[in-house]
């Protein structure tokens, strides 16, 4: 048990009753009013000032919308703790009263419903209210924090961004860098564990080639629908038949386009996929069978054109430092108790976070923390029905604010406090 920690995040956390009133507005205002990746204007502006009246030297606009707070507190280790800001093109049905009613231009010009329908609003207000904590205490640590305020985590652009714009040169190399999620799960609880902790990710769009004609002539024609048809099918083999039962993928087709009119053979065809993967190897392997089946399909059609293949987005394997994780759980089991805290697998789901400690070399822990009511959480349970809960990306997702604001506060105050208790 680090006794410590536990004894300096008493008095870091002893504002946080005071405080909650003045976080559950900010987390209404940030989810009432949603902006897409890199367009987190309005969210920045907000942290910033929230930072500079906790009295933090803020900066603003690092990869175009970032902010990044530093709160020195004498000689000692830097410690980051970071949140992500964005929402999604998602239309809300959650029915709340503060529910998101924006709609926004996204950046092909269409106009899009906007919702926090992953939870970065609770990130924001957990960073919000732990940098504010540690600004109000400063006796039980030394050391510098540093607060990141990321944009663009919902197209992997953010982290980078922000890299990009020279953040290792302008601010303090951290000793380690911690983040965390809210998820499905029992509000109150956390879970995590060392190594991987999400997915590797990689986007891409297939445009497939054929010959339009008359619907009534398809002999004319070389089908690019029927093309793609067959190729997702057989992309459905991948990890059927490619990949050994003791590894992991998943390969998603997220669009299928083709067409405007029923009698119309058209030219082309798009698929956008998703793959998720845990293993370098397994990746390659994945991504090499989706050109082959792909490219296969076509010849098979007899398609005027090789198809194009064009990565849209990835997301690197996050990886848990083995060290940090320990260091970390055992501060959480001293604060929470060990019924609060838990060991989970590696999730499917893809972040950025991890660009951070790979551009630092630094080591850096990623956690999720429950956003489900218990008492449906441990309904949903017994009943075997926990797949029918709204999750992430979910239009009707939404963590109940108590205790997951509570939870994750005082989650990044004890971890960031195993490595600044004085």
């Amino acid at each position: 048990m680090n006794t410590t920690t536990a004894t300096a995040s008493e008095p870091v956390l002893k504002n946080l009753d005071r405080l909650i009133p003045h976080l559950e507005a900010l987390y209404k205002d940030v989810h009432a009013h949603p902006e897409l990746s890199m367009q987190e204007t309005r969210t920045a502006a907000l942290v910033a000032d929230w930072l500079r009246i906790a009295g933090y030297e803020v900066t603003t606009g690092v990869g175009k919308t970032g902010v990044v707070g530093l709160l020195r507190n004498g000689e000692g280790p830097t410690v980051m703790l970071r949140a992500d800001m964005d929402a999604l093109p998602i239309e809300e049905a959650t029915g709340l009263s503060y529910a998101s009613q924006v709609t926004t231009t996204d950046v092909e010009g269409k106009t899009v419903p906007v919702g926090h329908m992953c939870g970065h609003d609770m990130h924001v207000t957990w960073l919000a209210g732990a940098a504010a904590l540690f600004a109000q205490a400063r006796d039980p640590w030394r050391g510098t924090l540093m607060v990141v305020f990321q944009p663009g985590e919902e197209t992997a652009q953010g982290a980078q961004a922000m890299i990009d714009d020279n953040l290792l040169d302008r601010f303090p190399r951290p000793v380690v860098i911690l983040g965390q999620h809210v998820m499905l799960g029992a509000a109150g609880d956390i879970a995590g564990s060392a190594g991987p902790i999400t997915a590797a990710a990689d986007s891409l769009q297939i445009r497939l080639f054929g010959r339009g004609a008359h619907g009534s002539m398809p002999q004319a024609s070389v089908d690019p629908v029927v093309m793609a048809a067959a190729t997702v099918l057989r992309l459905q083999t991948v990890v059927s038949r490619e990949v050994a039962a003791t590894e992991a993928a998943v390969v998603t087709i997220g669009v299928l386009q083709a067409g405007t009119k029923e009698n119309i053979i058209p030219d082309e065809a798009i698929i956008k996929l998703n793959v998720r993967t845990f293993d370098a190897g397994v990746r390659n392997r994945v991504l090499a069978a989706i050109e082959r089946i792909v490219n296969a399909e076509a010849e098979a059609s007899r398609a005027p054109r090789r198809p194009e293949i064009t990565p849209l987005d990835r997301y690197p394997l996050n990886l848990n430092d083995e060290a940090a994780s320990q260091r970390i759980a055992e501060a959480f089991r001293a604060h929470f108790s060990p019924a609060r805290v838990h060991h989970t697998g590696p999730a499917p789901a893809s972040e950025d976070f991890g660009c951070f400690g790979t551009a630092w070399h630094v080591p850096s822990v990623y956690w999720f923390v429950g956003g489900t009511d218990t008492e449906t959480y441990a309904k949903a349970k017994a009943a075997g029905t926990l797949n029918e809960l709204p999750v992430n990306h979910s239009p009707q997702f939404a963590p109940v604010i108590h205790p997951t604001l509570e939870t994750g506060v005082e989650a990044l105050v004890v971890a960031a406090l195993a490595w600044l208790a004085s």
